[in-house]
């Protein structure tokens, strides 16, 4: 599988999720590369830190940029079972070619009105990228959505979001936890941090058993 956490927008918690699969597709025995394309380089700093802990399965991490990357990744997909890209929060050189090399594209949302106009735009990404690679699959998540159900914008933000004829919603909702801040600290996911956050673990879990349906 060869699967791109990406958006236009900064701060919905990509990386966050791309370390989470990571790990979570490490944890089920398989031979998982994640690949960072941000400058930043915060998921090659996670993987970084995890090496320092022996306790942990190891999870590569490369950081590729420019154009070369489509082709990269192709060649990358044949040493490795799957590929898991981080893209920077901005419409990118990487994130365009990624697009045409990749299987599925998740991309991350908050509930607020500044995220949800730049959807518009990634749906057109989107669609570009699908007339040539005709077997891209786009999924939204809303991400570091409120803790406190009674707040209504994540309902909003959904009844929105389900208008988009190219992108399916996900049924899985990321809650802004702290325990995603402080394992991702700590070069781990939420799976295997101590104390364990349940719900934390059951959103990553299912976000897994759906992204490998």
């Amino acid at each position: 599988m060869i699967l791109l956490v990406g958006g236009e927008k900064g701060g919905t918690g990509k990386t966050t999720l791309a370390v989470n699969l990571a790990a979570g597709f490490r944890l089920q025995d398989r031979d998982v590369l994640l690949v960072d394309t941000d400058p930043q380089g915060s998921a090659s700093g996670w993987s970084a830190m995890r090496e320092d802990h022996k306790n942990l399965t190891r999870v590569p991490c490369v950081q590729k940029f420019g154009r070369s990357l489509q082709n990269e990744i192709k060649d990358l997909s044949v040493r490795y079972q799957d590929i898991i890209i981080d893209a920077g929060g901005r419409d990118s050189v990487e994130l365009r070619a990624a697009l045409v090399a990749i299987e599925h594209v998740i991309i991350p949302v908050q509930a607020s009105q500044f995220d949800l106009w730049t959807i518009e735009r990634m749906s057109e990404l989107v669609n570009t990228a699908g007339a040539f690679n005709s077997n891209l699959r786009a999924t939204l998540i809303l991400s570091r959505a409120p803790t406190n159900l009674q707040i209504q914008d994540t309902h909003a933000a959904r009844q929105m979001l389900e208008g988009f004829e190219n992108l399916t919603l996900s049924n899985v909702v990321i809650r802004d936890r702290i325990v995603y801040r402080r394992s991702v600290a700590q070069g781990c996911s939420v799976l295997e941090y101590q104390p364990a956050d349940k719900k934390a673990q059951a959103e990553v879990s299912e976000l897994i058993k759906e992204v490998m349906l």
